[in-house]
């Protein structure tokens, strides 16, 4: 299975990490001796199930490498468009293909074995989206100050992770892809998501009445898709660099390491 790795993000003046980033991508964030990305890089190298790595927004200069064959397109401005531009280029290289793994460039302690569960996990079944989730006990269990926004349920408490397959068909129906751009845009905002699948998911979510399988269904119909959801006991896919503390956790821990 080919990968795609998200790495256009550039923080601007406003943005807590800009004072590290200096108008440079946040995926060039130096973490013990090297781009951030390139520790997301480096775990899809060792992972046995991935083919291909193809890369997304990064700057024509950065010094990147990857033990897979490795492919760099420019950012497309928008993080759909530059899903569906890696889209595109997988189904060049790999023609054969169905499935893309989408990952983050901001999650430096992702690990090969990590991405390999996740493709033989996902693979049980024939689904349109696999969505990864982290349980709130998880998290905290891995990184207690990670200051992550979690979104409460009935019975879980959960964050997204930053690793997810998907089926390449996702990225050509002009349908999905006018939900997707709108669900996306709302990615860290629950509540905000909930109103777009449908008011009476959001008044459900407000009570606390509603469930993840209800949220599938939900999600699942307003979409027009098969998603299942995959729950991780890896805190690391969820444990993302949108903080200046974030990044000074990880930072320090993979220093140590």
């Amino acid at each position: 299975m080919d990968a795609l790795v998200l790495a256009g993000g550039i923080p601007q003046p406003d943005h807590p990490l800009y004072k590290y980033t200096q108008g440079q991508a946040k995926a060039l964030l130096e973490i013990a001796g090297k781009p951030m990305v390139q520790w997301v890089l480096d775990a899809l190298g060792n992972a046995k199930k991935v083919d291909n790595v193809i890369v997304i927004g990064l700057p024509e200069d950065a010094e990147v490498t990857c033990s897979k064959p490795i492919y760099r397109i420019p950012n497309q401005g928008k993080m759909l468009a530059n899903i569906q531009a890696g889209v595109d280029k997988m189904r060049e290289i790999t023609p054969e293909g169905e499935y893309v793994i989408s990952v983050s460039a901001d999650i430096p302690s992702v690990t090969g074995e990590m991405i390999d569960w996740l493709v033989d996990t996902a693979m049980e079944t024939r689904d349109e989206v696999y969505y990864g989730i982290v349980p709130k006990e998880i998290m905290d269990a891995r990184y207690p100050n990670s200051n992550r926004t979690f979104t409460k349920l009935k019975g879980i408490e959960l964050c997204g992770a930053d690793v997810h397959i998907a089926h390449h068909s996702m990225t050509t129906d002009p349908v999905h892809l006018a939900k997707w751009e709108v669900l996306i845009g709302k990615r860290k905002q629950p509540l905000k998501q909930a109103a777009t699948i449908g008011i009476w998911t959001l008044a459900l979510l407000l009570m606390g009445r509603l469930k993840l399988d209800d949220a599938i269904a939900r999600v699942s119909k307003k979409l027009n898709i098969s998603g299942r959801v995959i729950r991780w006991e890896y805190a690391e896919v969820a444990m993302d660099v949108d903080k200046p503390h974030q990044f000074e956790l990880l930072r320090d821990e993979l220093e140590e390491k």
